[in-house]
């Protein structure tokens, strides 16, 4: 594991002391390791919405709902 100091104001300092505490976290290591987790779950899924609409905007997907329903 890799060491990261993180300078904050008094008064992010003292957010960051009750979400801790409010979120059940055991340290702030906890807590910032689960914010980066959930900013890489986020990018992740932003990506997937992008290739979606463009997919969608290919107009491919439609093609392939005329095919299937052909099919029946």
């Amino acid at each position: 594991m890799v060491n990261i100091r993180v300078v904050l104001t008094d008064e992010l300092k003292q957010f960051v002391d009750e979400d801790i505490r409010e979120g059940g976290y055991a340290s702030a290591s906890e807590y910032v390791r689960d914010l980066v987790r959930q900013r890489r779950r986020t990018k992740a899924e932003d990506l997937l919405r992008q290739f979606t609409s463009e997919g969608l905007a290919s107009g491919h997907f439609q093609e392939l709902l005329e095919r299937a329903s052909n099919r029946k």
